[in-house]
């Protein structure tokens, strides 16, 4: 043991502990070790919680269907679903009034129920809670690419078509459908 300062306190080079006139003290901590420790047993927790459940609902299921639900924010498949249906079945007015309110109410709950899941994603139940489980898009919808010339080989020739703002209702083109 060596002196380890002007008080009379001795350090043991080989368990760490401190010897003093007072008694013996115990190693200072490391708050980086520590936090380095605990973040890396939360991060082994959450990839073995992540992997208990297995089959067509377990945490990845419902992870992925929590962060596609809090996406419904800015692709408004539910909006754009609500008014359709409100036009079709009760008239253009009931569409453009009671069709909006149902629109916004449906998005926002499904954002909430999106935030809910990918917060509890870990953990039990993994059934969905609002339906249809994925979201719902209009009937007159068909999804496609965007309109980039990756993905449109004609597009040299002038044949192309496409989406050209996917989020806005209306705006889709297409030169030739089949």
């Amino acid at each position: 043991m060596k002196p380890s300062g002007g008080n009379n306190s001795q350090k043991d080079e080989q368990t760490g502990f401190t010897i003093t006139p007072a008694g013996v003290s115990f190693p200072q901590i490391h708050p980086m070790r520590t936090s380095f420790f605990a973040g890396a047993l939360a991060g082994l927790a959450l990839l073995a919680a992540g992997c208990a459940g297995t089959g067509p609902s377990g945490p990845e299921t419902k992870l992925g269907r929590g962060i596609n639900n809090i996406t419904d924010l800015t692709h408004f498949g539910e909006f754009s679903y609500s008014m359709e249906q409100a036009a079709i079945y009760d008239g253009p007015d009931a569409g453009a009034t009671a069709g909006f309110w149902h629109g916004l109410s449906r998005t926002l709950l499904r954002a909430g129920v999106g935030t809910y899941e990918v917060v509890t994603a870990p953990l039990p139940p993994y059934d969905p809670i609002i339906f249809p489980e994925w979201g719902a898009y209009p009937d007159a919808y068909k999804h496609g690419l965007f309109e980039d010339s990756l993905y449109s080989v004609d597009s040299n020739l002038g044949f192309s078509g496409g989406e050209i703002v996917p989020i806005v209702p209306g705006s889709h083109f297409h030169v030739f459908d089949n």
